[in-house]
């Protein structure tokens, strides 16, 4: 045996359908693309979403809804995650660098105090925003609370 008796198993290779080569081929003439219409042309491409001249389901379907250029986005996080912060890293103030250093925020979220869970630390908070309960949480353990711009 050598190499250049090496054949690919039969049946494993089809030949490429050569089209559009004169009518002596069988594949000449419309070459497979039928007669006239959008379909036989060259350059063409079927718009997106396109049903065939149905009318497309984006236009079937109501609008609804608008999106606020205005809306600021917080993170938020609970007093239950200050406190377990407290403890873990053995910390009195907790701001912004803190948080993102816990792996609790990103340093570029604006962050939101929410009161779910109970404090029993005594901290200086600063955040963006606080809730109303955050802030009676925070106070009565006697901690401050600081508002960043």
């Amino acid at each position: 045996m050598d190499l250049s008796s090496l054949k690919p198993a039969a049946g494993s290779v089809k030949t490429r359908k050569r089209i559009g080569r004169g009518p002596g081929s069988g594949l000449g003439g419309t070459s497979t693309r039928g007669h006239k219409g959008a379909k036989s042309r060259s350059g063409y491409s079927r718009k997106i979403g396109f049903e065939g001249g149905q009318m497309p389901l984006q236009r079937r379907l109501p609008k609804f809804g608008f999106k606020n250029i205005n809306r600021v986005e917080f993170k938020a996080v609970n007093i239950c995650d200050l406190q377990k912060l407290a403890e873990t890293a053995n910390v009195s103030e907790i701001d912004v660098k803190v948080l993102s250093e816990a792996g609790l925020v990103s340093a570029k979220d604006r962050i939101k105090i929410l009161g779910d869970g109970n404090l029993s630390a005594k901290l200086t908070v600063s955040a963006h925003a606080f809730s109303k309960s955050a802030v009676k949480a925070i106070e009565a353990v006697g901690g401050n609370v600081v508002i960043v711009k």
